[in-house]
């Protein structure tokens, strides 16, 4: 008999290679989602046994994506996001949280792997005052990004650029920063750059034996950046305190109860002058 589970029918609609993980399904297991396979949740479990703590850097990353999306649209003025390496949707998605401030935000989501796509109706419930679209596309062919993202976002208007979790995909720095920097370059002064990034600057052995475990098992491979080195993706930024910092750190809700600690993923926000 077939099978016919959400996932087998969605593996046959993109003929998806289910041998190897993927990030975004990697990042879904991570985060207690279920639209990941068992390679994903195969590597995942021995990354966690290697590195129990990964899953508190996943949750903090998604809690900056709040907070920052909160002050971008609340506090800036920002009605605009660019959001590059969307990810699988999760609760608090970029258009919820910023459309639940100013219902007039337009979101612009980009991924590049198929099954985001399949799940991209989840992306595109806007209010009726905004808009939202969705992109197939790569960080690494930004002049797509921005003709396609054109359709619904207005360039010569502040937009926050969204690069959380994304850049780690892009092994050679002087690439990387090319791309931030042809970004940066198509938004006007007021935009806003935000950013995250993993880090072995903290457990640090437990970190580069899990990036080393994840990279052998076929998956698009990651790295790791300094704090250092995320701070000069602002360079020619305005970058608003406290810095750049464990994403636990940054502008934590006053009502955050317990002991934060810095997890093994940096964030930052800047301000294009």
């Amino acid at each position: 008999m077939a099978d016919g589970s959400p996932a087998a029918r969605r593996q046959r609609l993109l003929n998806v290679d289910t041998t190897i993980p993927q990030p975004a399904r990697f990042w879904d297991y991570l985060l207690g989602g279920k639209d990941n396979y068992p390679i994903d949740r195969q590597v995942g479990e021995q990354v966690l046994r290697m590195f129990p703590d990964l899953r508190d850097a996943a949750r903090a990353d998604r809690g900056f994506l709040v907070r920052a999306v909160r002050y971008l649209v609340g506090e800036t003025g920002i009605r605009q996001l660019l959001d590059i390496g969307t990810g699988l949707p999760t609760v608090n998605n970029t258009h919820q949280v910023a459309q639940a401030t100013a219902p007039e935000c337009r979101i612009v989501y980009v991924d590049n792997d198929p099954l985001v796509l399949v799940h991209a109706r989840a992306l595109l419930i806007s209010t009726p005052e905004g808009a939202t679209d969705y992109l197939h596309a790569d960080v690494r062919d930004p002049e797509t990004i921005l003709q396609e993202a054109a359709r619904t976002l207005d360039f010569t208007r502040p937009v926050a650029l969204m690069l959380l979790g994304v850049i780690n995909y892009v092994m050679d720095d002087a690439e990387a920063h090319t791309i931030v920097n042809r970004l940066l370059d198509a938004l006007p002064s007021g935009s806003h750059l935000a950013m995250s990034h993993p880090t072995a600057e903290i457990h640090t052995e437990a970190i580069e034996a899990s990036v080393r475990y994840y990279n052998s098992s076929g998956a698009v491979p990651i790295r790791t950046r300094s704090k250092h080195d995320l701070i000069s993706f602002f360079d020619g930024l305005e970058l608003l305190e406290p810095g750049v910092v464990s994403c636990s750190l940054w502008r934590p809700d006053p009502d955050d109860v317990g002991t934060r600690i810095e997890v093994t993923q940096y964030c930052g926000v800047g301000r294009k002058p």
